[in-house]
């Protein structure tokens, strides 16, 4: 399994909504991600480590307002820990390897796919298109893209 480490060049060029997501554990207004209604085959990356994180097959509408999915592309990519911010237990999703914040995962995903929805925010990610996956290093999650 491939490992992409903390790039703080890539932490200088976030915009500030990306930075406060990311780094500051923010949320991005609800509807306004530019992944949301995203629908084209590929993998979700994390915009700051690289860290494969989610197969556009596992992309779900679940209209709470952000991009959500039902499970990481792999175990341990996807960290989970206990968030008792803003009078609410939750349970927050990051990049396993850099510690980024990318949202939030709640039990309330489509049961026949395993009932979780890893609620994340579109300012955590970027997209790597199935045609683009083998040149930037993903081709060993190929299997897991539709339209292979």
């Amino acid at each position: 399994m491939k490992r992409y480490a903390r790039n703080e060049a890539a932490i200088a060029a976030l915009t500030p909504e990306q930075y406060q997501v990311t780094q500051q554990n923010g949320t991005e207004y609800p509807g306004t991600g530019e992944y949301l209604y995203h629908r084209a085959p590929g993998i979700y990356v994390d915009i700051v480590s690289g860290e494969p994180l989610f197969a556009s097959a596992d992309k779900f509408e679940s209209r709470c307002g952000w991009p959500s999915f039902t499970k990481p592309i792999a175990t341990g990519y996807v960290s989970e820990r206990r968030d008792a911010s803003h009078g609410m237990i939750r349970t927050e999703a990051l990049c396993a390897r850099c510690g980024a914040h990318l949202g939030h995962v709640f039990p309330d995903g489509p049961r026949e796919r395993g009932g979780l929805r890893y609620c994340i925010n579109s300012a955590a990610l970027r997209f790597i298109p199935i045609d683009r996956m083998e040149a930037e290093g993903y081709g060993e999650f190929l299997d897991q893209v539709e339209g292979r």
